[in-house]
């Protein structure tokens, strides 16, 4: 007799991301082995496992065996299917996620904490459960017995489940998911972390009009840990950037490692970090013998570099002349409590800003912004309750909450946030002790009756009364007075994403129209797809347009929530002919499937300008 317990179903009607059909036990899993992981995208914990995931999923893909991720959420906006499907992409997760609505599967497998890992025979049993990371190696042994024990016992399936995969849309921006932002007054630059290219962009500093003009870009947009020279560098999901004169130091997130870029001969160099996660809440060792866990952003003083290190929970420092790097605040464990800095405990710190006598971090997990007195070496919290306290409240500190902010960025004497789950920039003027809203309405977006909307902003920095925003979830980059609130999305000439290691996923040739325009006015331009029987555009994802002309890009807008057929307006041409090339991105979903696919259509349409042309133009594509 199996005295093991049943695993409960998986409830209809539940929504399903990452496959093309929804998934039970009683159905499509019988005869399979299954790990459920039970996370919330928020949670640092939870982005540690899914590397081990993925290592069992390519392990055992050729075995009867499923990963399935099972999102109970921990903050409100997680709970929505349109920002999981974003985190879904941004983590590069290739299994099957269902949504817990009001966490019922969390409750029905008595789950206490996230990430928690469930296995399930083939026989629909649980053969057992492990709470938080760093499980891989007893994961591994357990499935490899539960599926020689359901293949001695003839209950194992013939074969593992095919299912369809999402795919990211490559942005017209040339960005995928840019964590963190850095504008060089002095320099006339702009540094991006573009995360998921896996690289960092240099730019020219945009002028009022958000236009740009590609320097360089360092990394070669692989998953890698390579040093040298630029375009031969690798990097893994980088995230913060601090500038030292010529020195850019970058905090390569997944690879666990400092690097440092030499911005006069274009090389990179790793500073701290063995390439593997630690574990050591203490440090104390030299440059690369000292393990690092998630560093999240940078803040540099003097020769001192700030960490904020997401994994343990702690802010370190890097003394760079020595290479010494040890921990500064927090003891590691995860809370909100103030006091002396050995002491005192953080949940998640995720951006960094210098301002006076004072280290300000967004500390993510608890919904805080708190600073560090660098004289005192006390803790103090300006905004933030606890770890389930959360909301979107302006007003005075005591009142005012945030929701899961990543960024923070120093301004004259004010600090201004990224409440990252609110999708809104804030203004927190210390001396008032108030806080206030300066964009954003709450709800994903890029663009509102002309007001700026948001989508999970992650890294923000202010240079010469201007913000600049990695508005990471619209794969942009805004610019934003601070004295008008006139806003653009930047526009980098020469930037393009780089082109995708499966061949299959490449953009398909560009339709070939023309046209007869009239010059001297604006045109107006409207674009149409015709999509497979039973889709429609989605409206989850941002969709982007671009026009160029030749290297000049004329025209580049990412819009959620996009109404179709795109309408735009190309300004006003001279008499004489054009070569245009337009691109398009987005992705279309089927009715009733858990899966959307990208789509990339571009025409190049030679224009001749004339003033007897027409005042406008359609394109249309058909997508397969």
């Amino acid at each position: 007799m199996n005295d093991r317990p049943r695993a409960p179903e998986l409830p209809a009607g539940f929504a399903w991301l990452n496959t093309d059909r929804p998934l039970t036990f009683a159905k499509e899993l019988q005869g399979q082995v299954v790990l459920l992981d039970f996370w919330t995208y928020c949670c640092i914990n939870c982005m540690h496992v899914l590397p081990d995931l993925a290592y069992l999923e390519r392990k055992y893909r050729d075995q009867p065996f499923l990963v399935i991720g099972v999102h109970s959420a921990k903050f409100t906006n997680e709970g929505q299917r349109q920002t999981v499907r974003a985190a879904v992409g941004r983590y590069e997760i290739e299994h099957p996620v269902i949504i817990d609505e009001s966490m019922r599967i969390w409750s029905e497998y008595a789950v206490r904490s996230w990430p928690t890992l469930v296995l399930v025979g083939a026989d629909r049993r649980i053969i057992g459960g492990v709470a938080g990371e760093g499980n891989r190696d007893s994961l591994d042994a357990a499935i490899a017995t539960a599926l020689e024990e359901a293949r001695g016992k003839g209950i194992l399936a013939q074969a593992p489940l095919r299912l369809a995969r999402e795919r990211s849309v490559r942005a017209a921006s040339g960005l995928a998911f840019p964590g963190k932002v850095l504008a060089d007054a002095a320099g006339g630059r702009l540094f991006i972390a573009d995360s998921n290219h896996n690289r960092i962009v240099v730019a020219t500093l945009p002028d009022e009009e958000g236009r740009s003009r590609l320097l360089r870009t360092i990394g070669h947009g692989r998953v890698g840990r390579e040093d040298g020279p630029a375009e031969g560098a690798g990097f893994h999901h980088p995230q913060g950037l601090a500038l030292l004169g010529e020195v850019l130091y970058v905090a390569d997130t997944e690879n666990h490692l400092i690097r440092a870029v030499d911005m006069s001969s274009w090389t990179v160099t790793t500073v701290a970090g063995t390439g593997a996660q630690g574990f050591d809440r203490s440090g104390g060792n030299l440059g690369t013998k000292q393990a690092l866990n998630s560093p999240w952003d940078l803040a540099i003083e003097g020769s001192t570099l700030y960490i904020a290190m997401a994994g343990p929970h702690q802010l370190w420092r890097l003394d760079l002349p020595m290479g010494l790097c040890r921990a500064f605040v927090g003891s590691g464990r995860e809370n909100i409590v103030d006091g002396p800095v050995e002491a005192a405990a953080l949940a998640q710190p995720s951006g960094l800003a210098l301002l006076g006598n004072y280290l300000y971090f967004a500390d993510s997990e608890v919904s805080a912004v708190r600073r560090v007195d660098l004289a005192e070496e006390r803790v103090e919290t300006l905004i933030g309750r606890g770890l389930f306290d959360f909301g979107d409240r302006d007003g005075d500190f005591g009142s005012a909450r945030l929701q899961h902010p990543l960024g923070v960025a120093a301004w004259r004497k004010r600090v201004l946030v990224a409440d990252t789950y609110n999708h809104k920039i804030k203004e927190i003027d210390v001396e008032q002790r108030t806080v206030r809203t300066l964009a954003g309405d709450g709800r994903p977006g890029t663009e509102r009756e002309g007001h700026l909307a948001l989508f999970e902003p992650g890294g923000l920095h202010a240079a010469d009364d201007v913000l600049y925003i990695a508005d990471t979830n619209n794969h942009r980059v805004v610019r934003l007075s601070l004295i008008d609130a006139g806003w653009r999305e930047v526009v980098i000439e020469g930037l393009e994403a780089p082109e995708p290691e499966d061949s299959t996923a490449a953009g398909a040739p560009a339709f070939l129209t023309t046209a007869r325009l009239r010059a001297g006015e604006a045109t107006a331009w409207r674009v149409a797809v015709n999509l497979p029987e039973g889709a429609h555009v989605s409206e989850e994802a941002p969709a982007s347009l671009r026009v160029a002309r030749g290297s000049e890009v004329m025209l580049q807008r990412t819009i959620l929530g996009a109404q179709w057929p795109l309408a735009f307006e190309l300004p006003a041409q001279p008499e004489g002919a054009a070569d245009l090339h337009i691109q398009v991105s987005f992705a279309y979903c089927n009715e009733g499937q858990g899966v959307c696919v990208p789509a990339n259509p571009s025409w190049r349409v030679p224009v001749t300008f004339d003033r007897n042309g027409e005042a406008s133009a359609e394109l249309v594509a058909a997508v397969s």
